[in-house]
């Protein structure tokens, strides 16, 4: 991709509004664009960045059994009447058609995917099966802060579970809260493991995921060396105490919420009379889970978890591009046409071995393309210019790096894409 064709442009100047580092920096890198209060547009480069998050994530539930699906955001009443939440859920937002009746724009999906679930299953013989989406979801938030972490339309993955016990519905939460781990590791976020309130969703305690950051909006006990944690408002240990999994002790840190994983139990399968056959021919209640990963707020925390003063500094897995190619402007003919030829080699070579690199073709001064390169936070930037050539090749410089190094032409492509497996 060449900068001069790429829709969406960085802005010298931070929104006067940002009030946090994800609101700033995604506005000012050109990766989304405000549109309201909690509403942002996805230009190319954010989109890149949330679709390679939600391949993540979507790799991770199918390795755990999870089967897509695609519900609607638009949901009848009835079905909200169903479970009792019309009137409870304070975040839903609710409409009216021209023909007076009444819909809900989808927070979570329980009240479509039960009764989905319920048309299919008759036996045990069809459980356990677990159904999940990426989708768009919509609150009623009086307060829409924070950029994307606290958006009035965000993107979410939400997966549920049905099973014919207690023991099979724990096995599999179990599974799911180490699929969630290694999701979040492959996002570049170590998160804490955190027992929660179910909320509107269960009166059961639940599991949330905290990615520790100084921005966070919540406040957490999370022990020193494993991943175990409490939010305080379920707390039942005081900071100073030793973590009951190990020997650390519990600290009070500030954590953003990327997901959470709840036990429903029967609610929502008593709501609908969603039964099953079991083995001796009687009918038996269906347990479900609930499992959510907030696609886009997981953008937001790993912009708030990798930042510097100068820019976004975004893991390898999820940055737009993985290779940001700087040529700088030479005075001489000859010596513009070697750089001119260079890019466009090293363009084809990272092609071949499908490495995503932006190449800035602009007209503009070394420091500015510099700016914006750290301000975009590509890991590996590269420039090609009079003295890299002299030296025998292109200046490296990693993203998280404090200092440049030459790197020879030949063998790049190879040795880019080494350095990406790393």
């Amino acid at each position: 991709m060449r900068y001069s064709h790429l829709f969406g442009k960085t802005s010298k100047n931070a929104p006067s509004d940002a009030d946090s580092p994800n609101a700033r920096l995604l506005e000012q890198g050109g990766f989304v664009e405000h549109v309201m209060a909690g509403v942002y547009s996805w230009l190319p480069l954010g989109l890149s960045v949330l679709r390679k998050v939600e391949q993540i994530v979507r790799e991770e539930m199918d390795a755990l059994g999870g089967q897509e699906i695609f519900m609607p955001s638009l949901h009848p009443k009835e079905y909200w009447d169903t479970t009792g939440r019309w009137d409870k859920v304070d975040i839903l937002f609710k409409l009216k058609s021209q023909t007076d009746k009444m819909y809900a724009l989808g927070c979570s999906h329980e009240e479509v995917v039960t009764p989905l679930a319920q048309k299919f299953t008759r036996s045990y013989k069809e459980l356990p099966f677990a159904l999940y989406q990426i989708n768009t979801k919509f609150r009623d938030e009086l307060r829409a802060k924070s950029g994307v972490l606290r958006g009035r339309e965000f993107r979410m993955k939400d997966m549920y579970s049905f099973h014919t016990d207690q023991a099979d519905l724990e096995a599999f939460y179990a599974k799911a809260l180490e699929a969630y781990v290694r999701a979040f590791k492959r996002c570049g976020l170590d998160v804490k493991v955190v027992q929660a309130s179910g909320g509107i969703f269960t009166d059961k305690i639940s599991h949330e995921f905290q990615a520790l950051t100084e921005s966070g909006e919540d406040t957490i006990l999370a022990c020193e060396t494993c991943r175990f944690g409490q939010n305080l408002e379920v707390a039942t240990l005081k900071e100073g105490d030793a973590c009951p999994n190990g020997d650390g002790k519990l600290v009070k840190v500030k954590g953003i919420e990327v997901g959470n994983i709840f036990d429903l139990g029967t609610k929502y399968s008593d709501a609908f009379g969603f039964d099953f056959m079991n083995e001796e021919g009687k009918h038996e209640r269906i347990l479900m889970g609930c499992y959510g990963i907030g696609t886009s707020r997981l953008v937001g925390a790993i912009v708030e978890a990798y930042n510097d003063d100068k820019g976004i500094v975004w893991p390898k897995a999820v940055a737009p591009f993985h290779v940001h190619l700087v040529p700088l402007k030479s005075k001489d003919e000859e010596k513009r046409k070697l750089i001119d030829a260079a890019v466009s080699a090293i363009e084809t070579d990272l092609a071949e071995r499908h490495i995503e690199v932006l190449v800035d073709d602009r007209d503009k001064g070394a420091g500015e393309k510099f700016a914006d390169a750290d301000l975009i936070g590509a890991p590996l930037r590269l420039v090609l210019s009079e003295k890299s050539l002299a030296a025998g090749g292109v200046e490296w410089k990693e993203r998280a790096a404090a200092e440049a190094k030459s790197a020879p032409l030949e063998g790049l492509g190879a040795e880019i894409a080494r350095w990406l497996k790393a």
